[in-house]
């Protein structure tokens, strides 16, 4: 069970999970493919990257947005819903020809939390905001 399951209180449920876009998986399949000169040493960095990806958790709730990174240890950023201010999108020009990007939310007070490399960023904003202002 994943972490956003296990961290669902009464009455919550889950919107969307979002996905890394492939593009975030390149540096691990560099590492794979160094390996055949360097005799398999790199084959480590390329095996902590797989993992490391595996490892990201990211998506959003009827109450609130959660990312969760972490292999052995977990670090988590959440932030309700209602405090959400703005939801930022920043692509660079790679980003816009293959349809990844960061999101950032910033919310009350001094957080912000950040998706990176995200499939199809606008799609996520768009849930995002429809989540957290839904038309009455």
């Amino acid at each position: 069970m994943s972490y956003i399951e296990e961290s669902l209180s009464d009455g919550e449920a889950v919107r969307t999970i979002f996905q890394l876009h492939w593009f975030a998986k390149v540096p691990m399949y560099c590492w794979i493919v160094l390996g055949i000169p360097t005799l398999g040493i790199t084959w480590l960095v390329a095996i902590y990257e797989y993992f490391r990806l595996r490892s990201i958790e990211q998506g959003v709730t009827n109450k609130r947005v959660i990312l969760k990174k972490g292999i052995i240890s977990r670090h988590t950023e959440e932030m309700k819903l209602t405090s959400i201010e703005t939801v930022e999108i920043e692509q660079s020009i790679w980003g816009r020809m293959f349809g990844y990007g960061t999101i950032k939310l910033t919310g009350r007070g001094i957080s912000d939390v950040t998706f990176k490399n995200i499939d199809d960023p606008m799609a996520v904003k768009r849930e995002i905001e429809s989540v957290s202002n839904p038309i009455a």
